[in-house]
């Protein structure tokens, strides 16, 4: 069989306006959005179904040809971009959107696996529930990817990961052959809770096609105080009071340097200086609850109040009303445009032991430092759950290359810091491409061998997307 017989076979097992081989409409789907990576393919398969999915892997492990799942491409690691080979089949689930039923009784919802977040956020608020899973590219990414990537967002401290949401999966498997894992239930003890191998796998054991998640109560009820610190070792200490006194209401706890908001200032639009003075750094606490807004307020009030007696903050505005919440909240969902427009910048996602991060912030600083005094760092993060986007950008007047020139060295030295604290070099964005090496270098020896048992079994051929992970 020739490279060009495969795409007119899965188009004949798939059905017309399926499989896409021009160049004009292959070249959107061979690249990820930060223009980061590139790559070839001899065809796009674009299915409505499950069934289609089920046919497209069974003929392309009957071939050996690799296969790369694709979602919304919102990812920051080149998770979802072919590599070199021109034999590549990209996979995408755009097509496979609906939402299959909501549940307001169980408080499930169930989706497939090209559903765009935002609009499953959307349709469960509609229902009169909460889906919390919340990112800044809620709006592009779809479900299936968010899931497979194991995706994070800003209401973790409260909810937990996108694993800890999701009740079921649909997926197929490399073979063909359909995983119907798709129950609602909350308690299953029948055995190894497969699904969890597909989430977090990054397309690389299968495809997801559909999920089932966990609903909660609306949380339409809302403040938002935005807090002055001196350090992030204050940080933690206000994270600690908050936690103890507000409880489950602790929504988000974000932490970002008083040079992000620097950078905010100077790029962003429709915002504006949050207090009179300028502070080392800020954390927006977030509380939320489903009844008594001027409870929520006086609670959130009175915190802050005793934080402020103790010392725990400089500073803090409280929200009065919804404009000044999303006004506050501005400040912190503007950081990462605010860096793009500054210019190419290094992205550190990376968790650590909560209580480890003010000490981290030091020594990191000062091993990157020690390779290039200039060097400008942009910290922000979910400080709440221990994972802080630990971003550095090219000192001032430095060429735009700078980054590509001596950003490795600078990744070594920070993600060594990482290991070195007992952290993990990606909290919520994943391995990909981009991480790869590190994880290999970096991950126990014992699960880097389960791993790879793992994915023998699961894709004895080696068709999932191939050079990301493993």
């Amino acid at each position: 069989m020739t490279a060009s017989d495969f795409p007119q076979r899965l188009a004949q097992a798939l059905g017309p306006d399926t499989v896409y081989t021009t160049e004009a409409d292959i070249a959107p789907w061979l690249s990820d959005w930060r223009g980061l990576y590139n790559g070839h393919a001899q065809a796009v398969v674009r299915p409505r179904n499950t069934a289609q999915v089920a046919a497209c892997l069974a003929l392309c492990q009957q071939e050996g040809v690799p296969v790369v799942p694709r979602g919304g491409n919102t990812g920051l690691c080149g998770g979802a971009t072919p590599d070199g080979s021109s034999r590549n089949v990209v996979l995408s689930l755009d097509r496979m959107n609906a939402v299959r039923s909501i549940d307001t009784v169980a408080n499930t919802l169930v989706a497939e696996a090209g559903a765009i977040l935002g609009n499953l956020r959307r349709a469960a608020q509609e229902a009169g529930r909460l889906l919390p899973l919340s990112l800044a590219a809620e709006d592009s990414s779809q479900i299936g990817g968010n899931v497979a990537t194991n995706a994070g967002g800003v209401n973790v401290v409260r909810y937990g990961m996108a694993r800890e949401l999701v009740l079921g999966v649909e997926a197929v498997l490399p073979t063909g052959e359909i995983f119907n894992g798709l129950r609602t239930l909350r308690k299953d003890n029948t055995g190894y809770d497969l699904k969890q191998l597909l989430i977090g796998s990054e397309g690389t054991l299968g495809v997801i096609t559909a999920v089932a998640l966990r609903l909660f109560p609306r949380t339409d009820v809302r403040s938002v105080v935005l807090t002055a610190v001196e350090s992030p070792a204050q940080a933690l200490q206000l994270f600690e009071i908050l936690f103890e006194q507000c409880g489950a209401r602790l929504q988000a706890f974000e932490y970002f340097s008083g040079d992000c908001l620097d950078l905010v200032l100077t790029h962003a639009e429709g915002v504006q200086e949050p207090f009179d003075q300028r502070y080392p750094a800020y954390v927006l606490v977030e509380l939320a609850d489903t009844a008594d807004e001027a409870g929520l307020t006086t609670l959130l009030e009175n915190v802050i109040g005793t934080a402020l007696e103790r010392g725990l903050c400089l500073d803090a505005a409280v929200s009065a009303s919804m404009a000044q919440l999303q006004t506050l909240w501005k400040l912190r969902e503007e950081i990462s445009e605010a860096q793009r427009a500054d210019g190419p910048h290094l992205k550190h996602d990376v968790s650590l032991p909560i209580e480890c991060i003010p000490e981290f912030m030091v020594t990191a600083e000062a091993r990157v430092r020690a390779l290039y005094p200039d060097i400008r760092p942009f910290i922000f993060g979910h400080f709440g759950d221990g994972n802080l986007h630990y971003n550095l950008s090219r000192p001032a007047g430095a060429a735009r290359d700078w980054v590509a020139v001596h950003g490795a060295a600078i990744t070594d030295a920070v993600l060594d810091e990482v290991n070195r604290y007992g952290g993990s070099i990606s909290a919520e964005h994943g391995i990909g491409q981009l991480k790869r090496d590190h994880f290999l270098h970096s991950k126990d020896p014992v699960e880097l061998r389960l791993m790879r048992e793992i994915k023998k079994v699961m894709d004895p051929a080696g068709i999932m997307n191939p050079g990301k992970l493993l």
